[in-house]
């Protein structure tokens, strides 16, 4: 069978593993949280149960890292991110905010494409399962092709808890034949609600150019400083414990002592006492050249999760039965300084600097090298110090006084216990956290009114009108009078002007009843009306005789000027609403309604009002729309 026939083998499992995974899911999604809790916890217990048994798979057949520790990496996804989840709310009502009136709801992903590396398999299938199941996801697993056999077992003590507890048949399913073209399939799948991707750059890349939503993760090259006022001894117990735990295959683990002039001595004997082995000139680039082969910048993998011993006769280095960790004292960072990259093995480099300030820029430059936003350590009693790290130091876990890989994984700190850890923009990752099962669901918002939306909707048949070249006016002797009733509005200048506006108000709803009993056609009727009101206020009415005022001269006032808007009409205007000579010369209005503004759009007229003119609702915005009123003093 060629390699393309293997591809296309591959793109086919994957293809069919989805829609079983999805169709899983479907069924999966009206489990209630208690049913979902049931098979979470059924699977961790399993895999608590044959954490040894996968441990010892893994190491026999990947050959990288140390049974012992990998017993407690699968521990850690079994039992830790077990506890960590347990009472986490992931199934449909999250939360209640009745102050803010939110109610937040959980909505699984769907389907989870979880890649799997060879360096930690057992352990990183144990916890992608774990945290896919309880956001009410299926989950379908490509393991690398090195670690296939630990990785399908893990799968089967998984899917036999699954099924004892109810859930549907493939909620969990590993590919069988994985290629990268079937692991290209998987992730560019529209089945696909996301993906975790544990791996090197190149996959973390193709999971971010397929497409689909992805988690990644990125490379680890973890400083871990020794500032002056550090308790040294544990310092660097911790920092071998980290860099020896199974063989440095995790990529938070350290790669670099950082130790201040002060500490520098104390430092250097406690790596001698506790099994570091310090190379000389000649060994350090003997083990760079073991370590990264021909230029590489990826490390050798026959050297990835091996003891210090073997690496040290790799090299053909007589290192002490007792050695732990190969040190190498570096005086620069970068391509020409190999040791100073990413290891995944038992293997440090070694820096003293002068201060503070000189540990930060070096630890800096480390992370630049190869490990931006991913870990980095300090072990110091100065809070100020600690504090100072943290805001300079461009990575996005940072842990005190413990073991990096410990303390980066949850396992010593009260960081989210996980094997894939996010390394934020800094590191190409579109999160900075350890990632959750509160990274594998969306959340609807169901959000009530909280502040009155304010309606001016104006009726089509108004805009209609408004925007016809003549002015019609409204005859039913029902329509005028409700919305003059409930329109008028005053803006009260003081208490005193409260009270005479309610008059008005009650004027101008008696004046509205009488007239539509006498059946008044609308026009008469405005007039009736805004007559009321301003005999309610002491103004006398245009048109009407006045105190030496004659008969004839009374007379010879035409009745259309009875309307303010006709005066305002017969006004000459400009096309923009400024105080200029001609608007200044309009009478100020005391009334306007709808028909006032339209008589004025009518006649191509502008209508001045002040702060005390009475305007209603559909006048003001009429107004507005086709910019009629010309505004006199502050309103």
């Amino acid at each position: 069978m060629t390699l393309h026939d293997r591809d296309l083998i591959s793109i086919q499992e994957a293809r069919q593993a989805l829609e079983r995974a999805s169709a899983a899911q479907k069924k999966f999604a009206v489990f209630s949280q208690q049913q979902v809790d049931a098979v979470v916890e059924a699977c961790a217990e399993a895999a608590t149960a044959a954490a040894e048994q996968l441990a010892r798979t893994a190491v026999e057949e990947t050959g990288y890292g140390n049974v012992a520790d990998k017993i407690i990496k699968n521990r850690l996804g079994s039992v830790d991110v077990a506890r960590a989840i347990r009472g986490m709310k992931t199934i449909c009502i999250l939360r209640e905010d009745r102050e803010k009136g939110i109610v937040e709801i959980a909505e699984p992903v769907g389907v989870v494409a979880a890649v799997i590396p060879s360096t930690n398999p057992t352990s990183t299938t144990i916890y992608k399962v774990l945290i896919a199941l309880k956001a009410g996801n299926s989950v379908v697993l490509s393991p690398h092709p090195t670690a296939m056999n630990c990785i399908c077992q893990t799968v089967s003590v998984l899917q036999r808890a699954a099924l004892k507890m109810g859930a549907p048949e493939d909620l969990i399913v590993c590919l069988a034949h994985p290629t990268m073209e079937g692991t290209r399939e998987l992730m560019k799948s529209r089945l696909t609600g996301v993906i975790l991707a544990t791996g090197g750059a190149g996959l973390v890349r193709a999971a971010y150019s397929s497409g689909r939503p992805a988690y990644g993760v990125g490379p680890g090259n973890v400083p871990s400083f020794i500032e002056r006022t550090a308790m040294v001894r544990k310092a660097v117990a911790d920092i071998f414990a980290g860099k020896t735990f199974d063989y440095g295959t995790i990529c938070s683990s350290e790669q670099a002592i950082v130790v201040e002039e002060a500490a520098r001595e104390e430092a250097l004997d406690e790596c001698e006492r506790q099994g570091g082995y310090f190379l000389d000139a000649e060994q350090i680039q003997r083990v760079g050249e073991l370590v990264f082969r021909s230029g590489s910048s990826t490390p050798n993998p026959q050297i990835v999760g091996r003891a210090a011993t073997v690496l040290a006769d790799m090299a053909g280095i007589k290192a002490p039965a007792s050695t732990r960790v190969l040190i190498a004292k570096l005086n620069g960072v970068g391509r020409e300084y190999p040791l100073s990259a990413e290891k995944l093995s038992p293997i440090l480099a070694f820096y003293s600097v002068r201060n503070f300030a000189a540990g930060v820029e070096v630890c800096t430059k480390l992370l630049q090298h190869g490990g931006l936003g991913h870990t980095a350590s300090i072990h110091s009693q100065s809070e100020t110090g600690v504090k100072q790290f943290g805001l300079a130091i461009p990575a996005f876990r940072i842990v005190v006084n413990t073991s990096a890989v410990h303390g980066s994984i949850g396992y010593s700190t009260n960081l989210f216990p996980a094997m894939t850890l996010g390394c934020g923009s800094h590191g190409g990752n579109i999160t900075s956290d350890n990632i959750s099962p509160l990274h594998l669901m969306n959340i609807k918002r169901v959000a009530w009114e909280s502040r009155a939306v304010e309606h001016r909707t104006i009726p089509v048949e108004r805009r209609m009108a408004s925007s016809s070249t003549q002015t019609s006016y409204p005859t039913a002797p029902s329509a005028e009078p409700e919305a003059a009733k409930s329109a008028i509005v005053t803006k009260a200048a003081s208490p005193e002007e409260v009270q005479p506006n309610a008059v008005d108000s009650q004027g101008a709803a008696n004046a509205s009843a009488e007239a539509a009993g006498r059946g008044v056609a609308g026009r008469e009727l405005i007039a009736e009306i805004v007559g009321k009101v301003l005999a309610a206020r002491g103004i006398p009415r245009r048109g009407a005789e006045q105190p030496g005022q004659s008969s004839t001269e009374s007379s010879a006032v035409s009745p259309a000027s009875s309307s303010l808007a006709q005066d305002a009409a017969a006004a000459t205007t400009g096309g923009a609403v400024k105080a200029d000579a001609a608007a200044a010369e309009l009478p100020i209005a005391e009334f306007v309604c709808e028909t006032d503004v339209r008589a004025a759009l009518h006649r191509d007229a502008k209508i001045r009002i002040g702060p005390k003119t009475i305007v209603t609702p559909a006048a003001r915005d009429l107004a507005n729309e086709h910019d009629v009123f010309v505004f006199a003093g502050n309103l």
